[in-house]
């Protein structure tokens, strides 16, 4: 009985340790390569949208289409952005879980006795590709907002392959400091910090093995599950030291003040992902956005939930300013990242693939998720609004962003409930 205490509170232990990481992009600039990276970026809010405002009129179909009121701030890139409109997650049961399953297309009864449950999230895909290279496998990014901004169960909009949580930076001075902060501790420190993990981790290894013969068949798969954190830990650890006399990319932006919430927190964040992308610090990013705060920051006294269940006044109102500012924060993020130059030319926006919508369609609508998509690197045909069959599964759609970025259709042969690829998405 000692033998398994000591297990389980190793385990808590483990699952505790810092989010993974890599080798970075600096090492193709030193060989004279200057392709540019792709990227992938998926930006999600709770709550919705104004259903009469924001969606395009579904009988204006391909590229010939007028923005709504609720997208107008972007009429500037509307050549540059896709909506799609049909998609939803077959399994969502739960109108205010926000990202819980956004990603996913998970089935939360899949395990038989279990009430919850997940699997890996589409960005967590493309991390396992495009996270080899850098400082960062992937970047989290959260809000502390999270009931009153329609978000459920989970960290952030992450789920690793066992599809449990990963947590996620709730501010913007936190996320600065991951992204740009040097260590103080002396590198010899450090290795010997690295050095005690790995001994740890040694030990705890061979006690959990010690408790293997005669377990039932539910302890045996959670004993493989505990294994397989162990060799995520490992891989860490390798990345870790990696990445230990590497300094971290010199920052292009000033550290961000702290206290920032709402509007204000939205656009620095934004800013910290262009800079993440700049430096190469990561190539994939999600953000879980703040919808309460917003609401706050812009003087609305309608509270998040009544204002999602709206009717025509004050609450419609409110939803519909959300959405302006909403489209105003994205198009201001379209700018920087058709702003910001690669080492070829071309600008960040080029190789890009940015999706940005919410899990459900207002009130507890959860058929045509909003989806809107943008930029150059996944192949997808932009300036377009397509209406899809009513129930297309939504993982169809992160399908064809995944292997329009370059993911063998072969190992990645599907996600979550997806039947196919979108073909009427695909340039």
């Amino acid at each position: 009985m000692k033998t398994r205490r000591h297990f389980l509170r190793s385990t808590g232990t483990l699952i505790a340790l810092p989010a993974l990481e890599s080798i970075g992009f600096r090492r193709f600039s030193q060989a004279g390569v200057v392709t540019p990276p792709k990227r992938l970026v998926f930006l999600g809010f709770g709550w919705g949208v104004t259903n009469e405002t924001w969606f395009p009129d579904v009988k204006q179909t391909g590229a010939t289409w007028n923005l709504p009121e609720g997208l107008a701030p972007l009429a500037r890139h509307q050549k540059d952005i896709t909506v799609v409109q049909g998609c939803s997650n077959k399994f969502a049961n739960e109108a205010h879980w926000g990202s819980t399953f956004w990603l996913t297309g998970a089935n939360r009864y899949s395990q038989p006795g279990q009430s919850f449950a997940n699997s890996i999230s589409a960005d967590q895909v493309a991390a396992a590709h495009f996270g080899r290279d850098t400082r960062y496998t992937s970047i989290q990014l959260n809000t502390p907002d999270v009931q009153n901004s329609g978000h459920g169960p989970g960290l952030s909009m992450a789920w690793d392959m066992r599809g449990k949580p990963m947590a996620g930076l709730e501010n913007p001075v936190a996320a600065f400091h991951r992204l740009f902060s040097n260590e103080t501790t002396s590198l010899e420190e450090r290795q010997a910090m690295l050095a005690q993990k790995r001994s740890v981790l040694d030990a705890v290894l061979e006690d959990a093995k010690r408790v293997q013969n005669g377990l039932t068949k539910t302890d045996t798969d959670k004993l493989d599950e505990y294994f397989q954190s162990i060799r995520d830990i490992e891989t860490r650890l390798g990345k870790d030291e990696q990445w230990l006399n590497v300094p971290k990319g010199k920052p292009p932006i000033p550290e961000p003040d702290p206290g920032l919430a709402g509007r204000e927190e939205i656009q620095v964040m934004y800013d910290l992902i262009v800079a993440a992308l700049q430096t190469d610090s990561t190539r994939v990013l999600t953000y879980r956005q703040p919808v309460g705060t917003l609401l706050q920051s812009l003087g609305t006294k309608v509270a998040p939930h009544d204002m999602s269940h709206y009717s025509p006044g004050d609450r419609m109102a409110a939803s519909q300013k959300r959405d302006a500012i909403q489209s105003e924060l994205l198009a201001g993020l379209i700018d920087k990242l058709k702003a910001a130059r690669e080492a070829d030319g071309t600008t960040l926006f080029d190789h890009i693939a940015l999706a940005y919508g919410s899990n459900i369609r207002t009130i507890h609508y959860l058929d045509n998720c909003p989806t809107l998509l943008t930029g150059g690197a996944a192949k997808l045909k932009l300036g377009h609004h397509l209406v899809l069959p009513k129930d297309t599964p939504l993982c169809n759609v992160w399908l064809t962003m995944l292997h329009g970025l370059g993911l063998d259709p072969k190992q990645v042969e599907r996600h979550g409930d997806s039947t196919g690829v979108v073909k009427e998405l695909q340039a």
